[in-house]
């Protein structure tokens, strides 16, 4: 062997780890910076699931409310007459209303 080979050869054994680097470091890039499964793009998408499920818990929450409200209205003529009196501004011959701006 030629001494400029056996150099390498010593040269590629003493740094056997270069691979493994190179080959973490181009994982690691991969994880940074591809823009299918970046780590960024994956905090964006947390994030927005994040909003989604606070935007469904808030539907979930008013479609009780009016569900419980449309319950009342249909089964009672108290909660039917409550909402018509809030609604279109009537009153009892007996009470006063104030309107708050």
């Amino acid at each position: 062997m030629s001494k400029a080979v056996k150099k390498a050869n010593f040269w590629v054994r003493r740094r056997s780890h270069l691979p493994i680097l190179v080959i973490g470091s181009l994982m690691v890039m991969l994880l940074l910076f591809n823009d299918d499964a970046s780590i960024s793009m994956n905090l964006e998408y947390d994030r927005q699931i994040d909003e989604l499920s606070a935007e469904i818990a808030e539907c979930r929450d008013s479609a009780a409310f009016y569900r419980r409200q449309r319950e009342s209205i249909i089964h009672g003529t108290a909660g039917l007459e409550r909402l018509a009196r809030e609604k279109f501004h009537m009153q009892k011959p007996s009470e006063d209303v104030f309107l708050l701006k």
